[in-house]
């Protein structure tokens, strides 16, 4: 293959497209280069449909290599190894907006392999990684339904733009992410500091237009380099074979769907599918691929009539599987401190969804450091999600969090991040966990219901109290119908599941996925509408059991003390390899001591009265030493002539014998012994910093 380039205006910057020069034996590859950032992205397809799924087995991987920003990896092995939290949510950026876009019953292995190869440390690789994953497939023989555009869209000193850099994406009020074709949206990921919802809509009307030259260069670098696409096998039912399951079936799917509760529900489903799939005989007229119909096969056509009815039911009637309204929340229930010795706990139930939320505070030395291609960051806030197989009723082995907990995580912590204290006013580490207990529908925003809840009770500071709900579609040509807090049948039978975040004030976080090839604009504009006044419903609950955070910690919480220290007076704090603070710590009982570049000082202890005699201790150390003060000393050493005392932390003076009392002192031990405690004045101070004390004038005083 020749080598193809093309070039596209995209914000400030230009986006170069390159295929033919690199990894020529994928299905195809792109180079993207933007900047000082360069993106290879490869698509690779299996030759023969995995037989084995009943699901499109679409793999994304995003690489960030070091070497890429100038830097060894950490660690021993001194390698890239497992994917990082920022990798493994590029991988899910990538991969939501392209898997609807392949055709249906396409079973093919399709591979995506991200890999940034050059980093500038300005422009996020994320953004380019998802166009070359649209170009990929585009120009390749991999049937798919794109291209798509993708953008990051900030909103910097009140104006909007594109793909902010790094340092601007700190100041942005908004930061999201959207990918689109030209008549719809398929992907949306982002947050915003409270935001109200019309900010919101212009910036989705302004990165819908800002992507749409990203997406027609596609087509044109298709025309230059595409591929014929493959004839690609693509699994389709026997003709017939719906409509003779269908009259099986009769209408005893009413009484399955008239049935509100979630557990009666499936097993009136279950006893149906296998009433259908106990005789596969009767079924002996249809082939599939010149083999006879499996359970299997009969279990994904009820599935197709199942999808049909459900719909129907949403369309026809207005009513929902369960029963209710369309714009009608669940029953909502919410508790906090319902764990006895944590920092801080909560729980929220909305209908068969549940998350128990457990705050813990941790000080400096607990942040979270990470190693990006931007450079080292600390992260003081923290949201983890758990997702267990008991919470919707089944059996699977407990494993480390995957790539679905991750992302669901990272929304929660988006949502709750613009509402918290910053660390000036609140210096702690927090760490939120949602542990779901039940699921059945949207349980990242009973995370963030339940997660905010944990907070308030755990008595940190935020701003506002957070909410969030998750609105579903169905549609049918050019009519649709929006639905509020989807239960998991209808994120599985519907559309779109929209994610929307926020406070009373406007939008914190927001997040689209989709099952079908775009969403009209104007129809997200409504859904975004209607989630606003399903959040004001679930804060209304929320506030009805704590209406403001806790004025106290939790007794079990560790206490921080801030206190400042001149810059030139850090090194006497720390001391030779710490030792100074080690003696603190050791002398005072506190947790720990951390001091920053600029003087701050972060004093953590369990108990009140550690603090306060480790920031004594501290102030103590940097305090100079006055003529004519009097001081607590204490006695550290005894010479002939004296006794050395301690009168601040890590300083001493010499009360001479003759200081020691009015009357005479013929031996000086019969007058003092180490470790006597006793106020002093300072009564000089010479030319070599050398400070003389009195025990008889600090009396006299």
């Amino acid at each position: 293959m020749n080598t193809c380039k093309i070039e596209v205006p995209f914000g400030p910057q230009t986006l170069t497209i390159e295929t033919g020069k690199l990894a020529k034996q994928a299905n195809a590859a792109v180079i993207l280069n933007m900047g000082g950032t360069t993106v290879l992205v490869t698509a690779c397809m299996a030759k023969k449909a995995n037989e084995d799924v009943d699901y499109f087995p679409l793999m994304v991987e995003y690489q960030e290599k070091t070497y890429s920003a100038g830097r060894i990896p950490g660690g021993f092995f001194k390698r890239e190894g497992r994917p990082t939290q920022k990798e493994i949510l590029t991988s899910r950026l990538i991969d939501r907006p392209i898997r609807p876009l392949f055709p249906l019953g396409f079973y093919n292995d399709v591979q995506i392999v991200a890999t940034v190869l050059s980093s500038d440390g300005e422009n996020d690789p994320d953004i380019m990684a998802i166009v070359g994953a649209s170009a990929a497939l585009h120009i390749s023989d991999i049937p798919f339904g794109g291209p798509v555009g993708a953008v990051r869209v900030g909103l910097v000193d009140g104006n909007f733009i594109i793909n902010p850099t790094y340092k601007q994406r700190e100041t942005s009020e908004i930061e999201l992410v959207v990918v689109g074709l030209s008549d719809g949206v398929v992907m949306i990921e982002g947050e915003s500091k409270q935001a109200p919802e019309n900010k919101v809509t212009e910036a989705l009307q302004f990165a819908f237009k800002a992507l749409q030259p990203i997406r027609e260069v596609q087509e044109k670098f298709r025309e230059m380099a595409g591929s014929e696409k493959s004839n690609v096998e693509i699994f389709s039912a026997p003709a017939g074979l719906k409509e003779f399951v269908l009259g099986k079936v009769g209408n005893r799917l009413e009484d399955v769907y008239n049935t509100a509760e979630k557990n009666a529900r499936e097993g009136l489903r279950q006893n149906l599918l296998d009433e259908l799939s106990a005789d596969v005989t009767s079924y002996s007229q249809f082939k599939i691929k010149g083999k006879e119909i499996s359970a299997g096969d009969i279990a994904k056509i009820f599935d197709e009539i199942e999808y049909d009815h459900v719909r129907h039911m949403i369309f026809t009637k207005g009513i929902r599987a369960d029963g209710r309204p369309l714009k009608e929340v669940r029953e909502i229930t919410c508790e906090i401190d319902v764990l006895p010795r944590t920092h801080g706990s909560s729980l929220f139930t909305r209908g068969q969804t549940q998350s128990l939320a457990v705050v813990t505070l941790g000080t400096k030395k607990d942040e979270q450091l990470i190693e990006g291609l931007e450079g080292v960051s600390y992260q003081n806030f923290m949201l983890h999600y758990n997702f267990p197989s008991f919470s919707t009723g089944e059996t699977k082995p407990i494993r480390s969090p995957g790539r679905r907990e991750i992302g669901h995580g990272a929304l929660a912590a988006k949502a709750l991040q613009a509402v918290l204290p910053d660390s000036e006013k609140f210096p702690y580490t927090v760490r939120v966990v949602s542990e779901i207990l039940e699921s059945n529908g949207s349980s990242s925003m009973a995370s963030v219901c339940a997660g905010c809840l944990s907070l308030m009770a755990a008595g940190v500071p935020i701003c506002d109290m957070v909410a969030g709900i998750s609105i579903g579609l169905v549609s049918e040509g050019s009519n649709h119908k929006l639905i509020t807090d989807i239960m998991g049948l209808e994120d599985h039978f519907g559309d779109m599941d929209f994610k929307v975040a926020g406070t009373s004030k406007g939008v914190t976080a927001i997040q689209l996925d989709i099952k079908v090839g775009g969403i009209p604009l104007p129809v997200l504009i409504e859904a975004l509408g209607q989630s606003k006044e399903a959040r004001g419903e679930i804060l209304k609950k929320m506030e009805a059991v704590i209406s403001k955070p806790k004025s106290d910690l939790s007794e079990y919480a560790p206490r921080i003390i801030v206190t400042h220290v001149p810059q030139d007076k850090i090194g006497e704090v720390i001391g030779p390899g710490g030792k100074v603070i080690k003696k603190i710590i050791e002398d005072t009982g506190c947790e720990s001591i951390d001091i920053d570049d600029d003087g701050t000082v972060l004093i953590a202890s369990l108990s009140k009265e550690s603090g306060e005699k480790a920031l004594r201790y501290v102030n103590g150390l940097v305090e100079e030493p006055q003529i004519g003060k009097i001081y607590d000393a204490k006695v550290v050493r005894i010479a002939n002539f004296g006794a050395f005392c301690e009168f601040l932390p890590e300083k001493t003076g010499l009360v001479h014998i003759s200081e020691l009392s009015s009357d005479f002192v013929k031996d000086i031990n019969t007058v003092v012994k180490i470790g006597d405690t006793f106020k002093v004045k300072i009564v000089e101070i010479d030319q070599m910093k050398r400070v003389n004390l009195s025990k008889k004038q600090a009396e006299k005083s």
